[in-house]
């Protein structure tokens, strides 16, 4: 069923220009299309929805190759944004040798100009979701088979992905151009139909597209992964979070949390192991509002259906056969620390730094740190001497390809289990494909942004609750990281000994109240940087709470005393967003002039 989102359609690609490519394009009749008359009816128009669906992971697999829908590296798209979200927000290192892949590097130290590929590769991706989805629109207007509910429903559906794809370049680029199923004829398309200036806030186009979807869309779906109208709802509201308007997202998260359910109808809850959301065994529960689905080994031949996006992040050597990137930094495994009461370190989490294995070989022994942590962190965070899911204690150095350059540590949340390998690993490619879904938000997420609505309006015991919801899930010891019965043999299962000195508890009564709304922010701000490290939503949190200058100077004046890579690393006030690529620019220009400009500083 998966594989019914990733289907790539080339009849979703007729008469339609992706942003980025040439007048030439128009002059080629694309191999296998379809004529528009062919597809304006139910079954036609419900194919291309399918297509817009499949755009949601910006993955192909093509030649051999994964690789993007605009051509370039497959993990230069990855919608979890583990290179613009995490690694640029602090909580990992590019990872790998510094050469390979240098242009992330370029990124995550912040000196990547318009020029760098990656850029380009994104914004072409995320455009092309919005180029399906208008494409859905524009025929649905003309389909005659269908009840104006049904086409209203799957309007909704095609404006709600619509308003992803858009989010998506908001939160990256902040000023693009606004691009919908009535801005260009699409039986006369012309190239410079899409040459749309980008001088417009389109947040209120998002909010549109959102709001229509969370009116029109059916509570139920009759396939797991289709949009329903509570995770529109839940979109509507983060819309209105990014927007700082916080009265107006604060009554609809609340709604989601009191009544929302899944596209299957089961009511949203934590589920009650934190690993639960990142195994391809358990997913699709009552924490996942909207995710992308993905599948393995299903016959395509290729891992464009699977989660190739992280295909460069897991362990060097070891049983996976790629790559090392995406190391998670100390910074990250420091604020995993908790104190006597088990509650963090919210100012001074470096100054209790968590014992690492940097310098010390695999063959010398080495003894885990033994102070207060919490449980996450060994869901997160793969480190010398804790058992790396059912893989066998982490090895340290063995597992690691650069250690002076990016640290001592894995990444996990990607990563399949072994005792499911046969079925949700996916070999057909060069680098690892897996079918653990990547849920765009979960139900945590949405209890932590509602916190944030309840602080910034004063109710700072509700906002208090919501987190120590988030905290108490973490504090169930059923779902602690185990001591394996034969550390020699993982496979034969685990002890009831927790793998390392786990101590985590909540906030007392009247905590945040007595701390003022600054205080509570701050610790909204960290649970949020704990309950969601490694999933691609750090800088963009950090931008939009207006921190994100001071909070990664303060990283890398702090990490670069740990590990070589960032050593240049530095934040400007350009770098709340990144560069309009130049490749648009250049291709944007009518009556002689660009429609596209760039972004302040670069």
């Amino acid at each position: 069923m998966k594989s019914f989102y990733h289907i790539v359609l080339g009849a979703a690609m007729v008469t339609l220009l992706a942003p980025g490519c040439s007048k030439s394009f128009l002059q080629r009749t694309p191999q296998s299309s379809l004529e528009e008359a062919a597809l304006t009816n139910k079954k036609g128009v419900n194919t291309l929805l399918i297509g817009a669906y499949g755009a949601l992971d910006g993955q192909d697999f093509k030649d051999g190759d994964m690789v993007n829908l605009s051509g370039g590296s497959g993990y230069a798209v990855s919608p979890d944004n583990w290179i613009y979200g995490s690694v640029c927000g602090g909580d990992a290192h590019k990872g790998s040798d510094p050469g390979d892949a240098s242009a992330i590097l370029q990124i995550a130290t912040f000196v990547g100009n318009a020029t760098n590929g990656f850029f380009n590769d994104k914004w072409r991706v995320d455009y092309e979701g919005v180029r399906r989805c208008n494409f859905v629109l524009h025929v649905l207007n003309n389909v005659t088979d269908m009840t104006a509910d049904e086409k209203k429903e799957l309007a909704a559906e095609a404006r709600f992905l619509r308003g992803h794809f858009y989010s998506d370049l908001k939160k990256m680029f902040d000023h693009v151009s606004w691009v919908d199923e009535n801005s260009a004829s699409y039986s006369q398309l012309h190239v410079d139909d899409y040459k749309v200036p980008n001088d417009k806030d389109i947040w209120p186009m998002i909010e549109a597209d959102f709001k229509f979807a969370a009116d029109n869309l059916n509570e139920i779906q009759d396939v797991i992964g289709r949009a329903n109208n509570w995770a529109a709802k839940a979109y509507l509201a983060k819309t209105y979070l990014y927007e700082k308007k916080y009265a107006e997202a604060m009554p609809i998260f609340e709604d989601v949390i009191a009544n929302g359910v899944t596209a299957k109808g089961t009511k949203f809850a934590l589920v009650t192991k934190f690993h639960d959301n990142f195994d391809a065994f358990t997913e699709n529960n009552s924490e996942a509002v909207f995710s992308i689905q993905y599948s393995a080994n299903d016959g395509s031949g290729g891992t464009g259906n699977a989660n190739q996006g992280e295909m460069l992040n897991y362990p060097y050597n070891g049983p996976f056969s790629c790559c090392g990137f995406y190391q998670p930094s100390q910074d990250l495994v420091n604020s995993f620390r908790t104190d006597p009461n088990g509650l963090p370190y919210l100012d001074d989490f470096n100054q209790h730094p968590v014992k690492n294995d940097m310098a010390i070989g695999s063959n010398e022994l080495f003894t885990p740190d033994a102070g207060n942590l919490d449980p996450r962190l060994d869901w997160t965070v793969g480190r010398r001497g804790i058992p790396f899911l059912d893989w066998g204690n982490h090895p340290g150095n063995d597992w690691v390809r650069n250690q002076q350059s990016a640290g001592p540590y894995a990444a996990i949340k990607n990563v399949y289990m072994q005792a499911t390998q046969d079925k949700y690993y996916d070999g057909n490619g060069w680098a690892p494909g897996n079918a653990i879904n990547y849920v765009l938000i979960r139900f945590s997420d949405v209890l932590l942004m509602a916190a944030e609505c309840q602080a910034m309006a004063g109710s700072l015991d509700i906002a208090q609750d919501h987190v120590n919801a988030v905290r108490g899930r973490a504090a169930n010891p059923v779902g602690w990281v185990k001591t394996y019965i034969d550390p020699d043999h993982p496979m034969a299962g685990y002890t009831n000994t927790p793998a390392a000195n786990y101590k985590i508890g909540a906030w007392p009564a009247g905590k945040f109240s007595a701390g003022g709304q600054a205080w509570a922010m701050k610790a909204i701000r960290f649970e949020r940087k704990l309950e969601l490290a490694m999933e691609g939503h750090r800088y963009f949190d950090l931008v939009r709470w207006g921190i994100a200058q001071t909070e990664l100077t303060r990283y890398f004046t702090y990490e670069k005393t740990i590990t070589t890579d960032i050593a240049t690393g530095s934040f400007a006030p350009k770098n709340v967003r990144y560069p309009i690529p130049q490749r648009q620019i250049d291709l944007s220009v009518k009556g002689g002039s660009a429609t596209l400009k760039q972004n302040d500083g670069y």
